[in-house]
């Protein structure tokens, strides 16, 4: 059977696919798939993602422990026990704990993805971990980069590239958004924070001075845990 290696460049292209055929592959590497894979290594219980910040809040009501997280362009909403940088994902605060999060681009490129025959989180931190486990899937897979408000961005390509790049020689057929994307992987690897030090979304977050998240965010193999979504919760993955 030929497997397909495929890359939505961005949430709004991915109607132009049939999600149900493809293990989804959920990128959005400033922040929200990179604090959900440091949280569920540091022992977080659950990630639930909703997409709006009223369905979060409404977590408030159900008389259980949850941590409620919302991000809104780039800042914590107010009134939230916190947002989508990685560092509120550490072991002391998350372990045990069930999180209910929202966030600008990655909760919503998740949900659009929700028919497929699985949907994992992808990030720099758990990508060795990640590329290994779908060598073994034997399934079509589709890299979904959340971009920014449903235009294109270079952070979730170039990491869409990277994944392609330990694909690309297990007989998959890649698309050409896929071949797009390892090219611009090529470019950027030798020094992935310097290439993406240009990008307007890493522009955003110096502005509200979270420059740290953006080099934490770019460290690879940090983790090994792979999200999967079970029902309406991100959990680990249990290989």
């Amino acid at each position: 059977m030929s497997k397909s290696l495929d890359v939505c460049l961005t949430p709004a292209l991915i109607p132009l696919y049939n999600v149900p055929d493809y293990i989804v592959v959920v990128i959005d590497i400033f922040r929200a798939t990179s604090s959900i894979s440091y949280g569920i290594e540091n022992g977080a219980e659950a990630i639930i993602p909703v997409a709006e910040v009223e369905e979060c809040a409404a977590y408030r009501e159900k008389g259980v422990d949850y941590l409620l997280a919302a991000e809104r362009n780039g800042e914590v909403v107010d009134g939230f026990d916190f947002g989508n940088s990685p560092f509120s994902y550490t072991k002391d605060k998350v372990a045990g704990k069930t999180i209910v999060l929202t966030t600008t681009n990655g909760t919503h490129a998740l949900h659009l993805s929700r028919s497929a025959k699985k949907v994992v989180i992808g990030s720099f931190f758990n990508l060795r971990a990640l590329c290994n486990w779908l060598k073994t899937q034997q399934q079509n897979i589709l890299l979904v980069c959340s971009g920014w408000k449903n235009n294109f961005n270079l952070e979730d390509s170039l990491f869409a590239g990277a994944v392609v790049e330990q694909l690309k020689s297990e007989g998959f057929k890649l698309d050409d958004p896929a071949i797009a994307a390892n090219d611009l992987y090529q470019l950027g690897k030798n020094d992935i924070g310097q290439y993406l030090s240009k990008t307007s979304h890493g522009e955003r977050l110096k502005k509200l001075g979270i420059e740290k998240d953006i080099e934490f965010c770019l460290q690879i193999d940090l983790t090994t845990a792979i999200p999967v979504l079970e029902g309406e919760r991100l959990v680990k993955l249990v290989k």
